[in-house]
């Protein structure tokens, strides 16, 4: 008998009560973070653990995920590098340089437009748009 892992569920599962938005910004994501902990008072920091790895044309492309834990919620902050050597974590957003996911707690919508608002004073950002999961085709690629 073969067992076959259903990762549907398991994207369902990873989704639930989560909020993505994309970002352009074309910078480095260390300085990207930088920027966003000094101007936001948040703590993003680089988690090697979550780094997601894609092998694409026989090579592997490395996409750097940092975290930042609220202190008084359970919401969690991961900030992807949507862009490695010329290899997209989500290609159909390939003019989104970063993906920033909202996960394990609710987000209203005017917390949600707070952060946007936010995201767009800091300098070299472009552009900053809610991604809705019907948008996103290779959701799979997110799921650490």
């Amino acid at each position: 008998m073969k067992l076959i892992l259903d990762t549907k569920d398991m994207m369902d599962g990873f989704f639930e009560e989560t909020k993505l938005l994309g970002i352009m910004a074309p910078m480095k994501d260390y300085q990207f973070c930088w920027q966003l902990n000094n101007l936001l008072g948040i703590d993003f920091r680089l988690n090697n653990e979550l780094e997601i790895q894609l092998n694409k044309k026989g090579r592997n492309y490395f996409f750097a995920v940092y975290e930042y834990s609220e202190s008084s919620t359970f919401l969690k902050h991961y900030l992807y590098n949507n862009q490695h050597d010329g290899e997209y974590l989500l290609p159909e957003f390939k003019h989104l340089d970063f993906l920033w996911l909202l996960k394990d707690d609710l987000v209203s919508d005017e917390a949600l437009q707070h952060l946007v608002q936010s995201i767009r004073t800091v300098n070299g950002v472009q552009l900053v748009v809610e991604l809705t999961n019907e948008k996103i085709r290779n959701k799979e690629h997110l799921v650490f």
